[in-house]
C-alpha cells in the first residue's frame, strides 16, 4: 500500500504545479519550458509507474461491499469516458460542448470503478483521480475564459466516436488480461 500511495503523491503532486500558476512559472523561469514540460513528464511517468506497482501489490482491505447492480455502472460510464478520451486529441465537435473532455473522461472512469471497488487501494486510486479532476476542472476554469474551438466538419466527430467505441469494446474484450478483472 505504501507504494501506491506514494506514487499517488508524485503523480499528483507534479499535476497540481499548474494549479498553482505563479509557483509553475517561477520554475519555468527559472529552468526553461521545456526542461520543466521533461521534468514534469519524468516525474508523472514514475509516479504512474508507482501507482500501478502499488496496486498490483496492495492488499485487498474491504472498506464496503458494493450492492451487485452497481456492475453495471462502470461499464455504462466508460463508453462515453472512451469517446470523451478520444475526442481530447481528435479534433471533433465534442470540444464546442465538453470544455475538458480528458478531465470529464478521467472523472466518469473514476467515479464507475469507485462505485464497484470497495477496498481501500481501490478507493485510494479512483478517488484520488475524481477528487484531482474536480480541482483542476475548478482551477482550469478559474484561470482563462473558454475559447470554443471552431466548427469542424460533422465526419470528425464521427471518427471521434467510432474510433472511442473500438477503444472501448477492445479494452472490454481484453478487461481481463489487462487488468485481471472479467466483466463479462
Amino acid at each position: 500500500m505504501t507504494t501506491l500511495i506514494i506514487g499517488l503523491i508524485v503523480f499528483f503532486g507534479v499535476h497540481f504545479l499548474p494549479v498553482f500558476a505563479d509557483r509553475r512559472a517561477r520554475y519555468i523561469s527559472k529552468i526553461g519550458e521545456l526542461p520543466y514540460k521533461g521534468v514534469y513528464a519524468v516525474v508523472s511517468l514514475v509516479g504512474f509507474g508507482l501507482i500501478l506497482l502499488g496496486k498490483a501489490d496492495a492488499p485487498f482491505i474491504s472498506i464496503w461491499q458494493p450492492p451487485q447492480v452497481l456492475s453495471l455502472v462502470p461499464k455504462l460510464l466508460m463508453l462515453p469516458a472512451f469517446i470523451l478520451l478520444v475526442a481530447a486529441y481528435i479534433p471533433s465537435n465534442i470540444k464546442q460542448k465538453v470544455r475538458h473532455p480528458m478531465l470529464l473522461a478521467v472523472k466518469l472512469w473514476a467515479l464507475g470503478h469507485l462505485m464497484i471497488n470497495g477496498d481501500l487501494a481501490s478507493i485510494l486510486l479512483f478517488g484520488s483521480f475524481l477528487i484531482y479532476c474536480v480541482v483542476d476542472m475548478i482551477s482550469v476554469n478559474r484561470r482563462s475564459e473558454w475559447q470554443k474551438p471552431e466548427l469542424k466538419p460533422f465526419y470528425m466527430t464521427v471518427v471521434v466516436v467510432i474510433v472511442g467505441v473500438g477503444v472501448y469494446g477492445a479494452v472490454a474484450m481484453n478487461h481481463a488480461k489487462l487488468f485481471g478483472v472479467p466483466i463479462f
